[in-house]
């Protein structure tokens, strides 16, 4: 009788509300200070969200991770009224062009369209996507999480109260 051929496991396909990967290499490092674009088009760097937590969010309008993310981020704004500043940049190269209609169609009650068409924060970061940063009310990085989370749930709840 032939020796049995074994395959390897195969990996659990992801489910809603898992994480992504948490890494903690940058804790301390202080924020970017690349320009990315707030909604009204005007340049701004992380140092303009001064004074309170800040939730980078790096994304874009063709990543399914990113898109089905972002719900749970605009309940997380919501939720946080204020004392979490939640940023959202795309990383779309067509910019307001490709972002503003998907934010139109979305009707998010409280997250804006920040853009960075040139990708220079996901270059950067080095930073595939969705990459999503969390910094201090000081400007220091706390921790980064690469590929999509359900911002809603409550490990997400637990990591971000490491800001505060």
């Amino acid at each position: 009788m032939p020796d049995e051929v074994k395959s390897a496991p195969r990996a659990k396909p992801a489910t809603t509300g898992a994480m992504g990967v948490l890494d903690r290499s940058h804790k301390g490092e202080a924020a970017s200070t690349l320009q990315f674009l707030d909604p009204a088009g005007t340049p701004v760097t992380l140092a303009s969200f001064a004074g309170k937590p800040v939730l980078l969010n790096l994304w874009a309008t063709w990543c399914a991770p990113c898109v089905a993310e972002m719900p749970t981020l605009d309940a997380l704004a919501v939720r946080e009224g204020g004392t979490l500043t939640i940023v959202p940049v795309s990383q779309d190269l067509e910019g307001a062009a490709k972002v503003d209609p998907f934010f139109k169609n979305a009707q998010f009650k409280a997250l804006k369209p920040y853009r960075d068409p040139q990708a220079a924060l996901s270059i950067a970061f080095q930073a595939n996507l969705p990459t999503t940063i969390l910094y201090d009310s000081t400007g220091h990085e706390v921790w980064r999480m690469l590929g999509g989370v359900d911002w809603t749930g409550p490990q997400a709840a637990a990591l971000l109260a490491e800001a505060k």
